[in-house]
């Protein structure tokens, strides 16, 4: 069945579930690893703990081990784990079938080669052959100036001269077209990752250009991106539409996703959320984990679908799981999350973001020999964030100087730089163990619980799960988030101490208080498998969704944010309409606020209703502010009609959930001039 055919059955599919006739846990799961299954009552508290493990502090389900952790966030699933995960809805199976009857297909087709013109067309091609007392396993282009592939139709070439081509002039000249597209697409890549100015940007998405027009796919996905972000391209959302159609008919699950969220938000096409649903579905079953994020979202929010737990719960899992896995001892960057209506209604609150004077007074004090302002720079460029970009170079830099100087904190930093390795640091037990030990025999928790990894791990020094617990306890007792997550991974595990679910659930919670996103993970794990707790999909869901917000894509806030300053209304709306499909509180509100001031990218009659859907859902995640926005919509008709009862509603909301003063100001103004209440001139 041809790609049209299958997403004509799907279409019709997709309008039931948007019509609310879905079995409650539809689409998506058929290629993933993780049960989704709701558990009986007798087995909500059940000892999961068999089928679990603990890896540098984060909990796996032992049948989730097939998750490859691979480079390229779209791949990372297998047939088998297809096969290993049928589901019980029709739907689901409906849609698996067409996937796995292609792969069928494409397996019994595996043609003998047979030789093409030459000395005898017609006849298999021999592999190995001997040419030039060489053998070949292959067709190859040696002996040829023309780069053409051919093969011999004998093991010996030189005796018996039989030989064709492996391909017609027609596959030939495309298959070097090709090549040349590769390696265009190569130079692009090398120039955007190895150059941080605007400039060399822009100068390698010329190549990637170049590449995209010769059909190179991943090049294509670059270029379609840059057109609907407008980075480093002039935003054209027209053409990224056409590209992400191409990409789309080709399969990949990037097109996919893209094609998905244009529908979703109607731009550049009429919106459709059946047509959406089925492009999100597929590049989940090609394994996007933007696509399955998403998934997770509606889910969870019965957006376009049923309203099921369950399904987010494997969706969510699914992307939390990689994000997990991604997660290093630096713990990675710092999320921004900046929301533009705070940032108007409050001018002198901080946002988060450190101004350029004041980074510049840091580095004057850290450069006359500050040791805080040494660490405090130090810990900036480790992590990023706060408008500081990531760079391991100063980073190490600063710690060196702060370390020199006697700085226990300084030296269990560079202790974790040399332990996870970087292109700046090299990986070194021996170097970390001994940063360490200064720092711990300094009592700094940080170099006590870097001290607890080496001896659980035997980095360095042999293992020793008594002196592991010992290091990780002292580091915890001093409140650092790391000893606590560790000390709650042993406790799960039963490592160096009797296994004790209970207490591995408190420092698992301490270090979430922290901010831990492993923690947030390991606490999602217990409580969607019911171990040591009864089993709750809400609140693995929840926690779930905090870990996926914190995937390397939750650097696209900071990409908007920048893009918004920068005056660009337009760029930045679409990315947040992105993170908003994604289920990001502040993106959805982000994007209110941009759609709220007439953002010119969609028409000025769609602005309102459009902005009233993302402030209804962020007030849905518990931001006032959106709340708020709902009762002015409906107070004042924007986007919909004046409904003076259902402003009241939401004001009286934002009064009572959240205790607004500027709710509780409108509820009285309605009270006292009876607009969607009984007039009461005395309240």
């Amino acid at each position: 069945m041809g790609w049209r055919a299958r997403l004509g059955v799907v279409l019709c599919l997709a309008a039931l579930w948007a019509g609310g006739l879905a079995a409650a846990d539809e689409e998506g799961n058929q290629d993933e690893s993780l049960e989704s299954k709701t558990l009986s009552a007798e087995d909500q508290v059940k000892d999961h703990s068999t089928g679990t493990r603990v890896v540098a502090g984060q909990i796996f389900l032992e049948s989730g081990k097939s998750d490859s952790q691979s480079e390229d966030e779209e791949n990372f699933h297998s047939q088998e784990e297809e096969k290993e995960n049928s589901l019980e809805e029709l739907n689901s199976l409906e849609m698996s079938n067409l996937l796995n009857k292609d792969l069928e297909e494409a397996e019994i087709q595996s043609p003998v080669l047979t030789a093409i013109g030459g000395t005898a067309d017609g006849e298999p091609c021999h592999f190995p052959f001997l040419f030039m007392e060489k053998e070949y396993a292959e067709c190859t282009a040696d002996g040829r100036e023309d780069g053409r592939l051919w093969c011999a139709t004998t093991y010996d070439y030189k005796k018996d001269q039989k030989w064709g081509f492996c391909e017609t002039e027609e596959q030939s000249n495309k298959r070097r077209q090709m090549q040349e597209a590769e390696d265009v697409y190569q130079t692009g890549m090398k120039i955007l990752n190895e150059s941080s100015k605007k400039a060399q940007k822009k100068e390698a998405y010329q190549y990637l250009l170049k590449a995209a027009d010769m059909n190179h796919t991943k090049a294509m996905e670059k270029v379609s991106y840059a057109l609907l972000f407008g980075d480093y391209l002039k935003q054209n959302i027209q053409s990224s539409k056409e590209l992400f159609e191409k990409l789309t008919e080709e399969g990949s699950p990037k097109g996919q996703m893209a094609l998905g969220f244009l529908y979703a938000s109607g731009l550049g096409v009429n919106s459709s959320q059946a047509k959406a649903l089925v492009y999100y579905t597929f590049g989940a079953l090609g394994g996007n984990l933007i696509a399955h994020m998403i998934l997770g979202y509606r889910y969870w929010a019965g957006i376009g679908v049923l309203q099921s737990c369950e399904s987010a719960l494997t969706h969510y899992r699914l992307v939390a799981n990689h994000v997990a896995s991604d997660i290093s001892l630096t713990g990675g960057t710092v999320v921004q999350r900046i929301r533009l209506a705070d940032e108007v209604e409050n001018p002198g609150m901080a946002s988060g973001m450190l101004e350029e004077d004041l980074i510049q007074y840091y580095q004057f004090l850290a450069e006359k020999g500050d040791v805080q302002a040494q660490v405090g720079l130090g810990q900036l460029h480790l992590h990023g964030g706060r408008g500081v970009e990531q760079n391991h170079q100063r980073a190490f830099e600063y710690f060196n100087q702060a370390a020199n100087a006697g700085n226990s904190h300084a030296m269990a930093f560079l202790g974790k730089m040399y332990s996870e390795g970087s292109d700046v640091v090299p990986q070194s037990n021996e170097t970390a163990l001994q940063y360490f030990k200064k720092a711990a025999d300094m009592g700094n928790p940080v170099g006590q619980s870097g001290l607890g990894m080496a001896y659980l791990y035997g980095r360095g020094v042999p293992v020793n799960y008594e002196l592991a617990l010992k290091y990780f306890q002292k580091a915890a007792e001093q409140g650092w988030v790391d000893g606590q997550l560790q000390l709650g991974s042993m406790y799960y595990n039963g490592i160096g101490v009797k296994r004790d679910y209970k207490q591995a659930l408190k420092y698992f919670n301490l270090a979430s208080q922290g901010g831990h996103i492993l923690a947030f993970y390991n606490l999602a794990q217990m409580h969607a498998t019911g171990t040591g707790v009864m089993r709750s999909c809400h609140t693995a869901v929840e926690l779930f969704k905090n870990v996926c917000e914190r995937g390397r894509w939750s650097e696209r806030l900071m990409t908007a944010y920048n893009s918004y300053k920068d005056g660009d209304s337009n760029s930045a709306v679409v990315q947040y309409l992105l993170l908003a499909e994604q289920g990001y509180e502040v993106a959805q509100s982000n994007a209110a606020f941009i759609l709220d001031q007439k953002a010119s990218i969609v028409g000025e009659n769609e602005t309102y209703p459009r902005a009233l859907l993302h402030w209804n859902r962020a007030a849905s995640q518990g931001y006032t502010v959106a709340r708020i926005k709902l009762g002015d919509y409906h107070f004042y008709g924007f986007g919909t009609d004046v409904d003076y009862e259902t402003a009241f509603i939401h004001y009286r909301l934002a009064s009572e959930q959240q205790h607004s003063a500027q709710a509780m100001f409108n509820l009285g103004y309605m009270h006292e001039k009876g607009l969607g209440i009984k007039q009461n001139g005395n309240c």
